[in-house]
Parts: structure tokens; C-alpha cells; sequence
């Protein structure tokens, strides 16, 4: 089930990435100079802290696989800290373009980076709400070697949240 619901998540940003580049190869100038406005540096930091906290995943199911729960929990949790990271960062990057005055019906580049970044934002959120549920059970000894589902479900739904921001990132902040 959880490929049906990742293949289903990816079909709708993919649409998304469509419809955006579609509206941007209409207005070019607009969305060029909307985007100057974006603060890479934070978009490039939170593409460093997914990325690290997807290795961190693999850690994860690296040490639940060779049976050691404990260390598993660790790495999950590490995961779960990155991912409050990314928040606290995005949280900052909609505040300053709120405080701007800048919001979904600003223009069209606007309403794409709103949509977008915001529903990667709860996919986020919801990730790391099933990496701490993954971390409560492996703490709980619920995962071994033998039989580890759980742990390989929620870094699969935790790379999928990854792998949209390193399209949404470039897409969105640096191709011009």
C-alpha cells in the first residue's frame, strides 16, 4: 500500500512541476524576477538537511537489519531532528515573504511557490510524524533483523519527501 499511496504522491507534484513549468514558459520575465526575490541560501540549506537526514534513513534500516534496534532508533531520530530543521527554516522563508506582503494571489510564480512549497511542507510534517512513530516501535523492540516492514516503509515515504524537494528546489529557486 505504501508504493500506491508514494506512486500517487508523485503523480500530483508531478503535475505540479507540469503546470509550472508550462505558466512559467508563458511568463518567463515574471517568474525570473520572482524568483530573485527567494532565498537560495535557505532553499540550498534545507536541500542539505534532507538530503543528510535521508542518509541518516538509511542508517536506520542499515541497523535494524543487522538487528541493532537501539541504533536504529538513534538514526531515526536524528532523521526526525533534520526534518525540524527544514521546518524551522521554511517556517522563517514563509514568514519573511508573509511579512512582505507576499502571498498565493501575488502573482503566478507566487501562487506556484506557495502551493508547492507548502504542500511539501506537510508532506514534511507528515513524515516525520511516521519516523517518530517507526522511532517509538524500534524503541519499543517491535523491529529486528528478521522483520523490519515498518522501518522500510517510513524511509521510503521519507525518501519520497526527499527526492520532491530535490526537483521542487532547483525547479523553483536556481533554473532560470
Amino acid at each position: 500500500m505504501i508504493w500506491i499511496f508514494i506512486y500517487a504522491e508523485l503523480l500530483v507534484f508531478g503535475i505540479l512541476f507540469l503546470a509550472y513549468a508550462f505558466a512559467r514558459s508563458r511568463n518567463v520575465v515574471l517568474f525570473n524576477a520572482s524568483q530573485l526575490e527567494l532565498n537560495r541560501t535557505a532553499g540550498a540549506v534545507n536541500t542539505l538537511v534532507l538530503i543528510t537526514s535521508s542518509y541518516f534513513v538509511v542508517r536506520a534500516v542499515a541497523a535494524i537489519r543487522a538487528d541493532r534496534a537501539e541504533a536504529c532508533a538513534r538514526w531515526l531520530l536524528a532523521a526526525v531532528g533534520l526534518g525540524g530543521v527544514f521546518v524551522v527554516v521554511k517556517l522563517s522563508e514563509f514568514a519573511a515573504k508573509s511579512a512582505a506582503g507576499i502571498g498565493l494571489s501575488t502573482n503566478t510564480f507566487y501562487m506556484f511557490y506557495w502551493s508547492m512549497t507548502f504542500f511539501h511542507f506537510m508532506h514534511v510534517l507528515l513524515g516525520m510524524v511516521i519516523l517518530l512513530a517507526v522511532w517509538w516501535k524500534a524503541r519499543q523492540g517491535a523491529y529486528s533483523a528478521s522483520e523490519h516492514t515498518g522501518v522500510e516503509t517510513g524511509a521510503s515515504y521519507w525518501h519520497m519527501v526527499d527526492l520532491v524537494w530535490i526537483i521542487l528546489f532547483p525547479l523553483v529557486y536556481v533554473m532560470r
